[in-house]
């Protein structure tokens, strides 16, 4: 039976931003909710059960000061620009690509990040029997489709400048954690003054390689997750259009 968790992306952002401001403000680690050890009563939704923000107030900071919400497009910028209303920070992308194994495209044994240098599950190469180089094509058509989305979504910008800024990055959910991975790393090299990741769900296990988040926030990480899509209501496929509308809604 199809159990969810958020109605939409945009609730799930709502949700997110409350986790997302205190981490900003205190700076410490928030243990990863699972169905056997749910969140505490007054952080749920009486009606639903899904996460509610708790205290989410914007950080009243400006220019540089301001923090950075980065999505991860295109499903991460609906959930991104909620968050980044709600602590009053400036919204923008980080354009990711997964790669995916040879006979499953589905499933992801790479990820690169902007002109970021690709990055592998070793473990899953191996399992495999693959080498990197024998996805070098995949890499290169990866590639080019993030120039596409970059023309697309910053045609007539510079992408945002995440140092020495507090950087939130964004997605709707991670199943195996290798596109956030790639783009962290990404953003690490820029040097922001702090990087967090923070998606609504994700799966067991998901943020356990994901050493460039100085923090990571995950409101629901179900033992039975199969897919990040399970976990909504609605969670139609979107398009560059619906990405360029939530980035520059008022």
């Amino acid at each position: 039976m199809r159990r969810t968790v958020f109605a939409d992306r945009a609730e799930a952002g709502r949700a997110l931003a409350g986790e997302v401001a205190r981490l900003l403000s205190t700076g410490n680690r928030p243990p990863t909710t699972t169905d056997a050890h749910p969140p505490p009563v007054d952080r749920l939704h009486p009606a639903t059960g899904t996460p509610r923000p708790t205290g989410t107030t914007a950080l009243h900071t400006t220019g540089t000061n301001r923090p950075l919400v980065l999505a991860l497009p295109r499903g991460g910028v609906p959930v991104a620009a909620e968050v980044a209303a709600a602590i009053g920070a400036d919204l923008d992308v980080t354009v990711a690509r997964k790669i995916g194994a040879p006979s499953r495209p589905e499933f992801g044994i790479g990820a690169l990040a902007e002109d970021g240098r690709p990055v592998f599950n070793q473990h899953a190469l191996t399992r495999l029997n693959l080498a990197e180089a024998d996805l070098a094509y995949a890499v290169e058509r990866e590639r080019a489709e993030i120039r596409r989305r970059i023309r697309r979504y910053r045609p007539d910008r510079p992408p945002p400048d995440p140092t020495d800024r507090l950087v939130v990055l964004v997605d709707d959910g991670l199943a195996t954690g290798i596109t956030a991975r790639a783009a962290l790393r990404w953003l690490r090299e820029r040097h922001p003054r702090r990087l967090l990741l923070a998606v609504p769900v994700c799966a067991p296990g998901a943020t356990r390689d994901l050493a460039d988040a100085d923090a990571v926030a995950c409101l629901h990480s179900p033992a039975d997750f199969r897919a990040v899509g399970h976990w909504y209501a609605n969670f139609d496929q979107l398009s560059d259009d619906d990405v360029n509308r939530a980035l520059h809604r008022p």
